[in-house]
């Protein structure tokens, strides 16, 4: 098991180092990682490109010349490929880019993941941070005595906190979000993750991406 900084709710760190779950034993498989990214990536594609083929652009009925006896190249359609105002060939049609992937594989991603940072000593746990009214000011002090500023940061929190979401909201680089719904784009998107200590009470090993096949 791995030991992280712990840091308290006003962002200075404490001198123990805390204990992460058994779930973090430190292993990172990059496989899995980039399959769920990629699925992750795939499933923002709205697939709605398209281009019109000779069959559906406007004009081309009759054939522009003769066969022969003109010296140029004979033309059936003014529509074809190679004709200004013309089709195109092989364009994007409306298709789906979705891509499903196994339950356990998306786990054992996600869970790469938080290894990989915790690995790297960009992973840390805070106590629980309430805030009594929604102050941007007061989470980045806590990030600037955590010497984060200026990073990509992902704050986990144990459950859906309102006010700490709208303060970390008009943040460029910093995304809140409850633990159990960080998906493995959003850790590996991130330089530094923070992670409230009572999210890490239950059992991690059972956490999952939601949103359906986002990975």
């Amino acid at each position: 098991m791995l030991k992280v900084n712990h840091v308290s709710a006003g962002g200075g760190a404490k001198k123990s180092k805390f204990q992460l779950p058994e779930s973090y034993d430190g292993s990172v498989h990059e496989g899995a990682m980039y399959h769920a990214v990629r699925a992750f990536l795939a499933n923002q594609r709205q697939g709605t490109a398209s281009t019109k083929t000779r069959g559906e652009v406007s004009g081309g009925s009759r054939k522009p010349w003769r066969q022969k006896g003109t010296g140029r190249a004979r033309a059936g359609t003014t529509r074809a490929a190679h004709w200004r105002g013309g089709g195109v060939v092989f364009g994007p049609r409306p298709r789906s880019y979705n891509v499903k992937l196994p339950r356990k594989v998306k786990q054992l991603a996600r869970q790469s993941a938080l290894n990989a940072r915790a690995n790297d000593g960009a992973l840390h746990v805070i106590e629980s941070l309430e805030f009594e009214q929604p102050k941007t000011r007061l989470l980045l002090d806590i990030l600037e005595k955590m010497k984060l500023s200026g990073q990509r940061v992902l704050v986990l929190t144990a459950k859906n906190n309102t006010d700490l979401y709208l303060s970390g909201r008009n943040l460029q680089h910093v995304h809140v979000m409850p633990y159990v719904e960080a998906s493995t784009y959003e850790v590996l998107w991130s330089q530094a993750v923070v992670i409230e200590q009572p999210a890490l009470a239950g059992d991690t090993s059972g956490a999952e991406d939601v949103g359906g096949d986002d990975a």
